[in-house]
């Protein structure tokens, strides 16, 4: 394993806001990259108000979705609409071998950001922009949020729910974060490509697009004259056998048999009703299709009959598979976590320093850099701009014309 990062020598600059755009350009700070946070001066990235946001969990005096994205950065404070802010543009990108962005077509265009914009100022650039709902068409200038574009854009909103009920409210940054693996993905691919031809590149990613690969399975289907599943009664569903069932404890876990054929019997045998592997309601796959609701009752009252902790031991005793609906708080504690370095700590220099995730791309023969505290709004501008190369007094300029913060 090298001791040097991967990415180590790398320049990006993040001046996207909210989630898919800086938690990509995190993943390229994760393995090395020196990465500069541009933020409008005053407010900073609205994505630091996150955690007030209602359901978001409150956390006293940390300010955990902005750690979690945006670890390992550089703030610089800079006002794109000032005039004297565009030298200081003009400097990032020719300093850049990334530039990510997530503004949308319009404010890029108004802002002299588009891609046609810079990419004479550094034949190299790697222009990576992500937004809602693509590049083209009536809706591309329209805002996108995981929750719009991605969930309930994709169908994902109607098919996770039951039936009857109304969709629920995803995970606040569950559509986004997969996003931001895709531009993660598009950019190396980018960096390989300068790598063989010298030139620089756009690459784009979006939430719409990502949530078509999500729902790629069914989508699929139907793209080929197929009907996709409605949302599923789980009282009379397709398969009893890929169902969710409820334990005496309140808990619910979730069958998931790949070989009915081979583990049914020893379903039925771990459950204690050996005598229906010889009811022909059970016989094979289509048997068990046609009579799903009435293999749903025997087993909601067998799984209500015993908690969570005696299922499991039954299930694992016989090697079938299943999960277990697990709340966020019991998967924080999650020992496989650990195990496998998911949750690292926080190089803030505290003798018990916080937890926070990593990043789930990772290569065995190389190491990424610890977790460093995000950056206050601002932190680092003098020191980025003399790295740019402005001296004392253009520094003091840029200040007194408020094109910086």
């Amino acid at each position: 394993m090298s001791n040097t990062p991967l990415l180590q020598g790398l320049h990006v600059v993040d001046l996207a806001s909210f989630i898919a755009g800086p938690a990509a350009a995190t993943i390229l700070g994760d393995f090395g990259a020196d990465v500069v946070k541009v933020e409008p001066p005053g407010s900073g990235d609205a994505y630091r108000s996150l955690s007030r946001v209602p359901p978001n969990p409150r956390v006293e005096g940390v300010n955990y979705p902005w750690q979690l994205d945006n670890r390992n950065k550089r703030s610089i404070a800079l006002n794109l609409k000032s005039p004297d802010a565009r030298a200081v543009v003009e400097r990032l990108v020719t300093w850049a071998d990334v530039l990510v962005t997530n503004f949308p077509p319009r404010t890029r265009a108004k802002l002299g950001l588009e891609y046609d914009d810079l990419a004479p100022l550094n034949a190299r650039l790697i222009y990576a922009d992500v937004t809602g709902f693509g590049e083209e068409g009536p809706e591309a200038h329209l805002p996108g949020f995981d929750v719009t574009a991605f969930w309930a854009r994709s169908g994902l909103m109607d098919v996770t729910r039951q039936h009857g009920a109304p969709p629920a409210i995803n995970a606040f940054g569950s559509g986004d974060h997969p996003t931001a693996i895709s531009l993660f993905a598009g950019i190396m691919t980018a960096l390989y490509r300068r790598e063989r031809t010298g030139e620089g590149a756009r690459v784009t990613a979006s939430l719409v697009a990502e949530g078509a690969w999500a729902a790629g399975m069914w989508l699929q289907a139907v793209l080929v004259g197929g009907k996709a599943p409605r949302p599923v009664d789980r009282t009379d569903p397709p398969n009893a056998l890929a169902n969710a069932y409820r334990t005496a404890d309140d808990r619910w876990l979730l069958l998931a048999f790949a070989n009915e054929d081979k583990q049914v019997p020893l379903f039925l045998q771990a459950i204690g009703h050996p005598e229906a592997i010889q009811n022909p309601h059970y016989a094979d796959s289509q048997s068990r299709r046609a009579h799903a609701a009435e293999i749903v009752g025997v087993l909601d009252k067998t799984f209500a009959a015993r908690p969570l902790a005696e299922w499991r031991e039954v299930l694992d005793t016989a090697g079938l598979t299943y999960g277990v609906a697990q709340t966020i708080d019991e998967f924080a504690h999650d020992p496989q976590l650990l195990a496998n370095r998911i949750l690292v700590p926080i190089d803030d220099g505290n003798a018990e320093p916080h937890l926070t995730i990593d990043s789930p791309v990772r290569l065995e023969q190389e190491q990424k850099v610890p977790a460093r505290p995000a950056p206050d709004l601002g932190e680092h501008t003098d020191s980025v701009l003399h790295d740019l190369g402005f001296d004392a007094a253009g520094i003091e300029m840029l200040h007194k014309a408020e094109a910086v913060g």
